[in-house]
């Protein structure tokens, strides 16, 4: 049988940027992926993430400074440009459920200059927006876009380079954990690893059932749309932010970026689904919630051009799980709810050094409370 320092199950953003980071570590990797790599069943494709440190909570603002950090010696290392900056705005009307208070609080507790803005000082600086009152608006002049496939597959050509051996079209049937790591079983024959990262999203607790632990996991199928807008030029990066919608209904979107179009989604749709029963088929009453949006917040976002599905595999509270199973603590468990893509160097690293040296060098606290999970899972 072979033998591997690590195995990891799931070759999205998370499992590329943890086999990268493990193989920089010098450890001897696998990586096992069950459809071909760079496909479009999950989260990790299309073109563009937010990357942003404004969040509400102090433990994402400081793992999100974390993720700059390893952003820059990820296109520094590669030698590719994969996150561009643009300024970003959050919204957060005031009789809504989330509160402009805690952005200002958790930014100021880490040092993240911010600025707190008025509907009529955003429609100064940017006329493109249309905000009603009793709408808070907090600024983060460090928000931008990260590729996102780009950014995946440059992970999995680095790691290669490093020596990781990466096996797409390869479905992991299950996990047994033995004396010294656990044998990773294949249609293809099995590996023995000292450590697996299992980052497989909405499979994941298919791997995990048999063990007898259980994320609780709700997978639903979303989706984004471009829009055409009949003056792209105004909604260049250098003119037009990335922006979020915090409210009961959450939306978010981009300016233009590599095309003249401009992106924009609901998040959290609940178009709940099984992969299995994924349609790839967009939403017709999504898309028309959509364009009421942003006919009303963004009146020169443009006609409607095409709507590409994603898949979401979040928790209740929609916080991360980077930890190892309680009762077989060879297996480290990762899932990023649907917002970690801008994390995914900083996940990946902390991944790697809890499979290689035990323990990380961040504060992981926030993600493995067991109020959170079921089963034989901390």
């Amino acid at each position: 049988m072979e033998t591997f320092d690590v195995a990891v199950v799931g070759m999205g953003a998370l499992g590329s940027a943890a086999t990268y980071h493990a193989a920089r570590k010098g450890a001897s990797i696998v990586a096992f992926e069950q459809f071909e790599l760079g496909h479009v069943r999950g989260a990790s494709h299309d073109t563009s993430r937010i990357i942003r440190t404004s969040y509400g909570a102090e433990a994402y603002v400081r793992l999100a400074e974390s993720a700059y950090r390893d952003w820059a010696d990820f296109e520094e290392t590669s030698g590719e440009r994969l996150v561009t900056v643009t300024g970003g705005l959050v919204f957060i009307p005031k009789d809504g459920p989330y509160s402009a208070a805690d952005f200002v609080s958790s930014l100021t507790a880490v040092g993240i200059p911010f600025e707190l803005l008025s509907p009529d000082e955003v429609k100064e600086r940017w006329p493109q927006f249309s905000l009603a009152e009793g709408v808070e608006t907090v600024y983060t002049a460090d928000s931008g876009i990260v590729h996102a496939s780009r950014s995946v597959a440059a992970f999995q050509m680095h790691a290669r380079m490093k020596g990781a051996v990466i096996r797409d079209r390869t479905p992991v049937e299950r996990l047994t954990p033995v004396e010294g790591g656990v044998i990773v079983h294949t249609a293809d024959g099995d590996v023995l690893a000292r450590k697996v990262i299992l980052a497989a999203d909405a499979w994941t607790n298919t791997l995990l059932e048999p063990l007898g632990a259980q994320l609780p996991l709700i997978t639903m199928q979303e989706q984004v749309t471009y829009f055409g807008p009949a003056e792209p030029e105004s909604f260049d990066r250098d003119r037009f932010p990335v922006w979020i919608w915090e409210d009961t209904e959450c939306f978010y979107g981009f300016p233009t970026y590599g095309e003249p179009t401009i992106k924009a989604a609901r998040d959290l749709s609940n178009n709940v689904m099984t992969p299995g029963e994924r349609t790839f088929v967009p939403s017709p009453e999504l898309l028309e919630e959509l364009t009421g949006f942003m006919r009303k917040t963004i009146p020169g976002s443009g006609q409607v051009l095409r709507t590409v599905t994603c898949q979401y595999a979040i928790t209740p509270d929609r916080n991360f799980v980077l930890s190892p199973l309680e009762e077989h603590p060879d297996i480290i468990v990762a899932l990023g709810a649907g917002h970690a893509f801008k994390f995914a160097p900083a996940i990946g690293r902390i991944l790697a050094e809890l499979a290689i040296d035990g323990e990380t060098t961040d504060d992981i606290s926030t993600f493995v409370a067991p109020s959170r999970l079921e089963g034989s899972v901390s």
